[in-house]
């Protein structure tokens, strides 16, 4: 992995909702957008500087978010859930939902005068990028969805052992940090594609630090927007963006059976299957991943039509 660097710098604004969001800007204004969504519990570092340098080089403005509850990003003022309501799916009803977290990605794109863009989320980013395909389809020039799902009850769902290690005491410090961020990324990153545990290390301590709160809060809430927002498969089958889905056959957070029913939802979406690929996308992963979402992007920009709903 790529060391982690400041070279682009966090930059901010205040939403009419009061959210302030953190997001960095990277490559040529004039280039076409590509909005990068990190999954729950994750800031926008979890793009690597590789995969955003990687767009950059290929001719696209990368544009990557903190979301709220995460990094520099406002953090909810609301109680985060028991873990005894994350565990059986009882969210509290004060929490926000992705709806929520969608409009917190429109409305930077309004306030950079972006009127459409390419949309890229991982796990619960891909369920934001959804969501604003599905919502706002007139803002969305494609979709990739990365090891993400539908919300679906009976599809996507997270491995017993991979439970387990969630429910594990919460980080109180930098080390924890670092010490949870290895254990449960080892456990799901797929037999395939083995991580580096000095870089992730890094990865997880630069994202303690770089965190505005209580990062176990954080991501607890943002379980709860998941379950919150529900089975979201009809609301996909009216997306008509041009639209890629991509997982691997060895996640054990988000079962591969998630990727399926979300490509079975949007209709002549595009299906890739990793073998040996988990729920982390490693440095060797990076390239690959990255030909991928610019093939598909390509094709919309060479005349790719959107999804034709009978």
């Amino acid at each position: 992995m790529s060391e982690i660097s400041e070279a682009v710098p966090d930059r901010f604004v205040t939403l009419p909702s009061g959210i302030r969001i953190c997001y960095r800007d990277a490559g040529k204004e004039a280039d076409p957008v590509i909005v990068l969504i990190p999954g729950m519990g994750e800031d926008l570092t979890y793009w690597t500087d590789s995969a955003v340098d990687a767009l950059v080089e290929r001719g696209f403005r990368v544009i990557s978010i903190d979301n709220r509850d995460s990094g520099r990003s406002s953090r909810a003022g609301t109680p985060p859930p028991a873990i005894w309501r994350q565990v059986i799916a009882r969210p509290r009803p004060d929490g926000y939902t992705l709806a929520d977290m969608a409009a917190d990605t429109v409305g930077v794109l309004d306030h950079l005068g972006i009127e459409r863009a390419h949309l890229v989320g991982r796990s619960m980013g891909g369920m934001i990028a959804q969501t604003i395909a599905a919502t706002e389809p007139n803002r969305v020039l494609t979709l990739t969805s990365l090891y993400s799902t539908t919300g679906a009850r009976k599809v996507g769902q997270p491995a017993w052992s991979t439970m387990k290690i969630l429910a594990g005491p919460e980080a109180l410090n930098r080390t924890d940090a670092v010490r949870a961020h290895l254990r449960i990324t080892r456990h799901i990153a797929g037999t395939g594609y083995p991580i580096d545990d000095a870089a992730e290390a890094a990865l997880a301590a630069h994202g303690w630090d770089r965190s505005a709160g209580d990062i176990a809060a954080g991501a607890a809430r943002q379980i709860q927007a998941i379950q919150l927002s529900g089975d979201r498969t009809e609301q996909l089958r009216r997306i008509t963006a041009p639209t890629l889905i991509i997982n691997g056959d060895r996640d054990l957070l988000v079962a591969p059976s998630g990727g399926v029913a979300t490509a079975q939802a949007i209709r002549s979406s595009q299906h890739i299957i990793i073998p040996g690929m988990g729920h982390h996308m490693t440095e060797a992963l990076v390239a690959p991943i990255i030909d991928h979402i610019v093939r598909h992007v390509e094709r919309q920009r060479q005349g790719g039509a959107h999804v034709e709903h009978a």
